[in-house]
Parts: structure tokens; C-alpha cells; sequence
């Protein structure tokens, strides 16, 4: 018997007939498995896979009809072509019924020796043909199972690189990429609404002097700790948080009036204050100052009119001498408008 996985099934209840069978197949690369009853046939294709099946008709207790019928039931083996090899008479009636037994075709001995090998060569090429696109499918399927695994590694990737593009590295807020999109975003839905739209911004008191007196790694410690402040305030989903520059925050807060945005300011200040991270300062800790303003968007305002006003602010709190909070009321002097 070869070493070749391609199998062919060879039932005959007579051991002479199997030999001749195996001598017509010996060019055959293939491994012959003999049965001598229907029921061990039955039992060879349930333990194996068979490019074909070389099938006796007369044989006692299980005719060959009965055993291609049981094979055209199992869904197993339901597709493995049955060739009949038979001394039965050339009656047409033994012929039809082989076929309707499930047969692909029906030969009688005494065989001829080149169409018996032409007919069983096409069922082997037939099944080679098969397993070949079996392995085939499955080298697709791995290969689409890989490319997949790569699409999803890509969305992650490339969801990673959204964050890292919006994200500020040493804080995890917002940058200023992030918050300038936001900004936009929100004066065109208050637009729309109009609602109003304030802008809270923060400036940490004398961070210069703290870097050069702590150090830049204290420095980044202290930028964390009222980051992470900033996102433990009692603020709505709507409002957003961003790291903008160096030692500036900022926060958008739609659909906020004037007094509102400087409540929230307020807390703010408050809140970093109540850290008490030590400073050389005249306050002995770490405060900030703080710029609000506050508009109703119109067509004809220039969206940077706001923050241009909250940096007023700003100033005007750092002028007064630093940890306050300064409302700016928006004026729009014709100078400031921008005709769309």
C-alpha cells in the first residue's frame, strides 16, 4: 500500500478479484484499502476519506446496491462516487439500478484494462482537484482570518494615533489641536441655537519661577496634580477640559452665560488653591489666574472674538495681582466683526 493520503475503497467478496483490482490500479499513487462485505465497506468509510469507491455488486448478506444506498444516506460519505464492477448480466434493468443506487458508473467484468484505468484516473484527478481547493479555502480563509486580525490591529492603531493626536501626553487632557476643533464645533452649534457659549481659560501663577526653583520634573508633577483637579470637577458631559499651552487650561462651556462661566471659574481657583502645593510666592502655594467671557454667536462674530476677550481677562486678573478671576464683558467694536 503507497504513503499517499488519496485512498481508494476496494470491496469484493472474492480475494482473487481484489488482486486483480490492486494489479489494474498499481500506477495509481494511491493507497488501496480492501473490504470483503458490504459491512466492513460500511466500516472503512466511516474511519476514512476515499477519492473512490471500487464497489462489488454480488456479495452475500449486503448486496452492493444496499451499500451504495447507505452511503447516499450519510452525509459523510453521501458524495464519494461509487464505480459498480460486476459479472451481473449486461441487462439494462442491473445497469439503471446501479445508477439509481447512487452509482457513477457501472463496469463489467471481464474489465478492460485502459478504460478501467481512464474512468478510475478521472475520479482521481477529480479528487485531487477537490482536496486541492479544499486546501486552497483553507489557506483563504487563514489568510482573510489574518487580514482581518490586521484590519482590527489597524482601527486600533489608528484610533491610538486619534488620541495621541488630540491628546495632551503629560496630562491626558485635550491639546490644543483638540481644543480648538471643539471650540468651532460649539460657536457654530450656538450658532445655530442661540445659545450662549462661555470660555473659562487659567494661567498657573509664577510657573516659571516654580520649574527654576522645583525643578522641571516637580514642575510636571504639579501640571498633573491640577490636571487631574480639572477632570474631578463637578462639570457637565458638555463641558470640555484642555491643556492649551505650557502652564494653560482652558474650558468650553456651551450653552453657559457669563455668570455661570465664572462660577465655575471660581470653583476652579478655589480648588487648586485648596491643593496646597508649596511656591516661593507671596501666596506660599501653587494658585492660578483666571479670564471668563461670554457671547451669543452670531453670523457676523468672528469665532476668535471670545477667546481674544477671555486672554483680556486673563491679563486683567494677572495685572490685579494673580489667583483671581476676571469677567470680561464681549464687546464687538466694528473692527471685530467679520461679514460672512
Amino acid at each position: 500500500m503507497k504513503s499517499n493520503n488519496l485512498k481508494i475503497l476496494i470491496v469484493d467478496d472474492k480475494l482473487e478479484n481484489l488482486i486483480t483490482l490492486e494489479r489494474l490500479l498499481e500506477q495509481f499513487d494511491v493507497d488501496l484499502i480492501r473490504a470483503f462485505s458490504g459491512k466492513e465497506a460500511l466500516a472503512h468509510l466511516l474511519d476514512n476519506d476515499f477519492a473512490l469507491v471500487l464497489l462489488d455488486v454480488k456479495m452475500p448478506d449486503m448486496d452492493g446496491y444496499e451499500v451504495a444506498e447507505l452511503m447516499r444516506g450519510n452525509n459523510r460519505t453521501k458524495h464519494i462516487p461509487i464505480i459498480f464492477v460486476t459479472a451481473e448480466s449486461r441487462g439494462e434493468e442491473l445497469i439503471f439500478k446501479g445508477y439509481e443506487a447512487g452509482a457513477v458508473d457501472y463496469l463489467l467484468k471481464p474489465l478492460n484494462a485502459a478504460i478501467f484505468r481512464s474512468k478510475v484516473s478521472v475520479f482521481i484527478e477529480l479528487y485531487s482537484q477537490k482536496n486541492a481547493l479544499r486546501l486552497k479555502t483553507l489557506e483563504f480563509d487563514q489568510k482573510l482570518a489574518e487580514l482581518e486580525e490586521l484590519q482590527q490591529q489597524l482601527e486600533e492603531t489608528n484610533e491610538q494615533l486619534l488620541m495621541l493626536s488630540t491628546t495632551d501626553g503629560l496630562t491626558s487632557l485635550y491639546n490644543r489641536r483638540k481644543f480648538d476643533a471643539i471650540y468651532m464645533e460649539e460657536w457654530q452649534r450656538a450658532s445655530r441655537s442661540k445659545q450662549p457659549i462661555s470660555i473659562v481659560m487659567l494661567d498657573i501663577d509664577h510657573f516659571k519661577l516654580y520649574n527654576d526653583t522645583y525643578g522641571h520634573h516637580k514642575g510636571d508633577d504639579c501640571l498633573r496634580t491640577i490636571a487631574n483637579a480639572l477632570k474631578k470637577m463637578d462639570i457637565r458631559h458638555l463641558d470640555k477640559v484642555a491643556r492649551i499651552g505650557g502652564e494653560e487650561f482652558a474650558l468650553i462651556l456651551p450653552e453657559t452665560e457669563a455668570e455661570g462661566a465664572m462660577l465655575v471659574a471660581e470653583r476652579i481657583r478655589t480648588a487648586i488653591e485648596s491643593l496646597n502645593i508649596p511656591h516661593e510666592t507671596p501666596f506660599s502655594k501653587v494658585t492660578a489666574s483666571f479670564g471668563v467671557s461670554s457671547v451669543v454667536p452670531k453670523r457676523e462674530l468672528a469665532p476668535n472674538i471670545l477667546i481674544k476677550a477671555v486672554d483680556e481677562a486673563l491679563y486683567e486678573s494677572k495685572r490685579r495681582g494673580r489667583n483671581a478671576s476676571t469677567l470680561k464683558p464681549l464687546k464687538c467694536p466694528e473692527e471685530e466683526l467679520m461679514l460672512i
